[in-house]
């Protein structure tokens, strides 16, 4: 079975990431984590729930910081009950430090603060229900025939483009056309959803003109025929956005991504159409009168971009009612603000601490797994670096709960996947000082740090980004605190590490860099495999055991579509990560949202709920 490639999380990942370690964002809204996985491989969304063992671990009564909050305490969706006034404008500020990068396509994008301008104006042909399995609420209804390997897609009738012109089925068809194209680029189009539809790969290759496993029936309806059924394609894996034909009629496939149908004019099939774009500052849009669930309650929406620092001071004045990727290290400050009210949801995100057990072989496109030649090889040595890291404590004081200790690679984000019963290793570190006695790490020559069982000098580089008032005290945390049980752990090059400089030397495996910090953001298919398979480049640490793999390829299987079966085989994979531990979970994470308490029908709760889509946003009081 094809599995999913390093494509699939990239730069929502890297986004995560930055996230994770810089502090200065909050973390994703609804759409970016439903829709960004729903896009190329699975939801990435409804709502799913810490356990109560996490919740309490990722809260208390108070922290060096001051209070600790639990985010199952906030709500999901706004309270206000009042009817929308009509008309008014939803003005949306999108926190970021950068400039959003302008590529206005859902088919094309690259980064997250596009991703937040996009589901503004376009949305995904699927819908999904709280278990991350597509639906048929949206513009496309599908059917699954486990006899032939076929899925029928059906376009509902009454829908257009901003442009007027109807959309048709081979829209949808379209945009796996312009994928697969060998000029296509894009990140997309080597995930499952993709790959395992019969003559993709050839299309691909540019070994044939059409993908043959796709057939248009008439304007409403296409059968794919794949090689095999993968659990993957319901959640995520159907490519879940459509590409205007017409729109782009004399535009190369490579040159689409930089076309002003693009960047300058882009169009969707959602309740607001875009009117204007200042390019990576503003986008104002109207509504869509014509839009196929209904008339919009609102006259239109204008995002803009405002500044971390000034975030809060925009949500406060009034000149913005909501806040995407509001820093969620700021809410303590803020949370007393008034005319505000604060939602909060689970994060589907991770951050962890990854030891390098390999290198990537280029050539053979794979990991080259050799432990046995690296620093950090022998896992009862990370097994006592586990046990020095108080993640509660971090948690609570950096993070103010809102942030709370991890466990296993599966988060409680996919709460029916998430193996709560697994035993990991407690802060504890006199236990870690005796794991590191007992495997012959001991301290030969009293400079206060142990020696490796060779009795040679032990000098771990630890590599962590820049970024945010929370970077460096976070990374000193954890040197302290791997000191304190022996172990000599310094910076990579002596400092934080900018981020391009960063990723070149975790990606190009650079001796210099034993272990790292860092975080993935899941989508809605629970397959590990993207960030974990052997033949997969964001496997950092590069790790590969024959027993990981062939549970990750059984979790994906036909067999896997029976979901108790499914669960015990990630079951067993979590219990195995934590045995092997080619990285530690360090973090899981919650998002807060700032809405003004003029705006109703707005939630960031992943379950479908037909009232609080777009289209039904509204305004109890118009500003002038």
């Amino acid at each position: 079975m094809a599995k999913y490639s390093w494509s699939k999380l990239m730069f929502f990942t890297m986004l995560i990431m930055v996230l994770a370690l810089a502090a200065c964002g909050g973390g994703s809204s609804e759409e970016e984590t439903t829709e960004e996985a729903s896009g190329d491989a699975s939801s990435e969304e409804t709502t799913e729930e810490s356990t109560e063992e996490e919740t309490e671990e990722g809260s208390g009564e108070d922290s060096a910081s001051g209070d600790v909050y639990n985010y199952e305490d906030f709500g999901m969706t706004v309270s206000n009950e009042g009817e929308p006034a009509e008309g008014g404008t939803l003005n949306v500020g999108l926190s970021s430090d950068t400039p959003f990068e302008g590529t206005l396509n859902f088919n094309f994008y690259q980064g997250n603060p596009d991703f937040e301008v996009i589901s503004l104006f376009d949305e995904p042909v699927f819908t999904m229900d709280e278990n991350f399995q597509y639906t048929n609420d949206g513009a496309v209804e599908f059917e699954v025939n486990e006899d032939d390997n076929t899925v029928t897609f059906t376009l509902k009738e009454g829908i257009t483009w901003h442009d007027g012109e109807p959309l048709t089925i081979q829209d949808y068809v379209y945009a796996y056309e312009v994928i697969g194209h060998p000029e296509y680029p894009g990140i997309r189009g080597a995930t499952d959803g993709f790959t395992l539809i019969e003559g993709y790969n050839e299309y691909k290759e540019g070994d044939a003109d059409s993908i043959s496993g796709i057939e248009v029936v008439d304007e409403q309806t296409a059968v794919f025929t794949y090689t095999e059924l993968a659990p993957s394609l319901t959640a995520g894996g159907f490519w879940a956005y459509a590409l205007p034909e017409h729109h782009y009629e004399g535009v190369e496939v490579a040159d689409m991504a930089e076309a002003p149908q693009t960047r300058e004019n882009p169009i969707g099939i959602g309740p607001y159409q875009v009117d204007s774009v200042t390019p990576g500052e503003a986008v104002v849009m109207s509504k869509f009168e014509d839009y196929w669930r209904g008339e919009p309650n609102l006259d239109g929406v204008t995002l803009s971009v405002v500044s971390p620092s000034s975030v809060a001071n925009a949500m406060e004045t009034g000149e913005i009612d909501l806040a995407i990727n509001f820093p969620t290290d700021q809410y303590p400050d803020v949370e007393g603000m008034e005319g505000v009210e604060w939602l909060a949801n689970i994060e589907g995100a991770y951050t962890y601490i990854g030891f390098k057990l390999g290198e990537w072989n280029e050539e053979e496109g794979r990991v080259n797994y050799t432990p046995e030649e690296m620093k950090m090889g022998d896992p009862e040595l990370r097994r006592a670096m586990w046990h020095a890291m108080d993640n509660d404590a971090i948690g609570e004081r950096f993070y103010n709960g809102l942030r709370w200790k991890a466990t296993t690679l599966i988060t409680p984000y996919h709460a029916d996947w998430h193996n709560e019963e697994v035993e990991v290793p407690e802060y504890d570190p006199d236990q870690a000082k005796q794991i590191l006695d007992e495997a012959g790490y001991e301290d030969t020559d009293g400079d206060g740090f142990r020696e490796t069982p060779e009795g040679e000098p032990l000098e771990i580089n630890f590599a962590s980004m820049s970024g945010g008032d929370t970077a460096e005290p976070l990374a000193n945390y954890y040197i302290q605190a791997w000191k304190e049980i022996g172990l000599n752990v310094q910076l990579t090059n002596g400092r934080l590490i900018e981020f391009n400089t960063f990723y070149d030397m975790v990606e190009n495996d650079d001796p210099a860099v034993d272990i790292y910090q860092g975080a993935w953001g899941v989508g809605s298919d629970v397959d590990p495999y993207g960030l974990y398979g052997p033949d997969v480049p964001f496997n950092y640490p590069r790790y590969e055991t024959e027993e990981s793999t062939q549970l990750m390829e059984q979790g994906n299987s036909p067999d896997a579509f029976d979901v108790e079966t499914r669960q015990e085989i990630y079951n067993e994979w979590q219990e195995l990560m934590v045995e092997e531990m080619p990285v530690v979970p360090t973090l899981y994470r919650a998002y807060v949202v700032p809405v003004n308490e003029r705006v109703v029908n707005y939630s960031i709760d992943l379950e479908y709920n037909e009232e609080t889509l777009p289209y039904n946003w509204g305004v109890t009081e118009t500003q002038e």
